[in-house]
C-alpha cells in the first residue's frame, strides 16, 4: 500500500491530474469491445482488430505486467472556430497530446526506475491496444457516460488518459470520485448530428463525424457527410452538451494555445485557406508538425475542409472550392468539393459550368460516380 501511494504521489508530482491504479488482466468492458468489433462497428480501424487479443486480456502481450497505473491530464478550453466558422475539436488546437503526455509519462517512469518503485514497465498514450476509459474507470479515474467516454466532477469528459504497465503487483485504487452516472440525462444522444450514439455507452464509429474526418481516408459517404456541419477536424457535441463537463477550467496554456497556422492570420486560418493550401503531402507534415490536425493526412483534411464549406457558404469559400475541383490531385477532394458547390453554390451559372465541365472529365471512377450522386441529391 506504501508503494502504491508513493507511486500515485510522483505521478502528481510530474504534473498529472489524476492517478490511479488498475489490475492488470481483461478491462471490465473486454466482452462489450469483443461484440463491438464482430459488429463491424470499428469501420475501417483495422488496427482495432489486429489488437484484440490484447485490448481483450493485455497479459497476451505483456505477461510481465502486474498492475496497470493510469492517468489522466485535463485539456478543457472553449470551443475553437476558425475566421469562416469551421471549427476545429478542442483538443486539436495546440500541441499534441501524445507528445506531451508521452514526455511526461517517460520522465514519471525513469523517476518510478531510478527511486526502486517499480521496474521499467511500457508506457503508452492512446496509442497501443488497451481499453483504456475500461481500464481507467476501474482505477477509480471516472465513471463511464453514455457518449461512451469517461466523466469526472471536475474535468467532464475533457481529459487525456495514458498508462504505465507496473511489473509490480499493487492493490487496485478504489474510486477516487463520488459515485456518479448520466441518471436519466440523454443529452449526448439527442444532440448527436448523425445518430453515432446507438444506445447508452454505445457508439457506432462509422458514423461518427470524429471518425470520418480524422481516422476515414477517401470519400465520406454523402448520408453523413450532409450530417457533418462545419466541422473541419473531429467533432465535440457530445461533450458540449454533458452537464458534467460545463465548470470544467480552461486549460488551453498547458498545450501551448492555438496552434499557430489556425490563428488569426495563419496560413490555415479558415477552411478555405486550408482547402487552397498547396497539394504536398511534405509541407503538410511539415506545417502541422506536433499538432493533431497532421493525423488525416493533406488530402483528408482538404476533403474535410471543402465538406465545411459545403455547409458554410461564402463567396471566398465558392472560389476555393472550384479551385480544388479543378485542380487537386486527389479524387476524394475533388468529389467532396464538387458536393459543396452542388450543395451550396449551384445556382451560380459559372458554378455550373465548372460542375458540368467536372463531371465529364473526372477520372477516377469512384468520384466521377460520387459527383453524379452529388447532383442527383440537389442542393441543401
Amino acid at each position: 500500500m506504501a508503494r502504491r501511494e508513493q507511486i500515485l504521489e510522483r505521478a502528481l508530482e510530474h504534473g498529472f491530474d489524476l492517478a490511479g491504479v488498475a489490475p492488470f488482466g481483461p478491462p471490465p468492458d473486454a466482452e462489450r469491445f469483443r461484440a463491438w468489433l464482430d459488429a463491424g462497428r470499428h469501420g475501417s480501424m483495422a488496427y482495432l482488430e489486429r489488437g484484440r487479443l490484447a485490448a481483450l486480456d493485455p497479459r497476451t502481450q505483456w505477461p510481465a505486467g502486474r498492475s496497470l497505473l493510469v492517468v489522466g491530464l485535463g485539456h478543457s478550453r472553449p470551443e475553437v472556430r476558425l475566421a469562416d466558422g469551421a471549427r476545429v475539436a478542442r483538443y486539436a488546437a495546440g500541441r499534441d497530446y501524445h507528445n506531451l503526455m508521452g514526455k511526461r509519462l517517460a520522465r514519471l517512469r525513469r523517476s518510478l526506475v531510478a527511486d526502486g518503485l517499480c521496474d521499467a514497465g511500457s508506457a503508452f498514450v492512446d496509442a497501443t491496444p488497451l481499453l483504456e476509459r475500461s481500464h481507467a474507470a476501474a482505477a477509480g479515474l471516472g465513471f463511464a457516460s453514455k457518449a461512451a467516454n469517461l466523466l469526472h466532477p471536475r474535468f467532464g469528459p475533457w481529459f487525456f488518459l495514458g498508462e504505465i504497465i507496473l511489473e509490480v503487483d499493487l492493490e487496485p485504487t478504489p474510486a477516487q470520485v463520488p459515485a456518479g452516472s448520466c441518471g436519466t440525462c440523454t443529452a449526448c444522444i439527442d444532440a448527436c448530428p448523425t445518430d453515432a450514439i446507438t444506445g447508452p455507452g454505445e457508439v457506432d464509429a462509422r458514423l461518427c463525424i470524429s471518425y470520418a474526418t480524422i481516422e476515414h481516408r477517401g470519400l465520406v459517404p454523402h448520408e453523413l457527410r450532409e450530417r457533418t456541419g462545419d466541422w473541419l477536424f473531429g467533432c465535440d457535441v457530445c461533450s458540449e452538451v454533458c452537464p458534467w463537463g460545463g465548470k470544467a477550467p480552461d486549460l488551453a496554456e498547458r498545450f501551448g494555445g492555438t496552434r499557430a497556422p489556425l490563428a488569426e492570420g495563419g496560413e490555415a486560418s479558415s477552411a478555405a485557406a486550408i482547402l487552397g493550401l498547396p497539394a504536398d503531402d511534405g509541407a503538410h507534415r511539415a506545417r502541422w508538425a506536433g499538432s493533431p490536425l497532421r493525423r488525416p493526412g493533406r488530402a483528408g483534411l482538404a476533403r474535410n475542409a471543402a465538406v465545411a464549406l459545403g455547409a458554410r457558404p461564402s463567396d471566398g469559400g465558392a472560389a476555393a472550392l472550384r479551385t480544388a475541383l479543378a485542380d487537386d490531385p486527389d479524387p476524394a477532394v475533388r468529389a467532396s468539393a464538387f458536393w459543396a458547390l452542388v450543395r451550396a453554390h449551384v445556382r451560380d451559372a459559372g458554378v455550373r459550368e465548372a460542375l458540368d465541365r467536372a463531371a465529364r472529365s473526372e477520372p477516377d471512377p469512384s468520384a466521377s460516380d460520387d459527383m453524379r450522386t452529388s447532383l442527383e441529391r440537389g442542393p441543401a
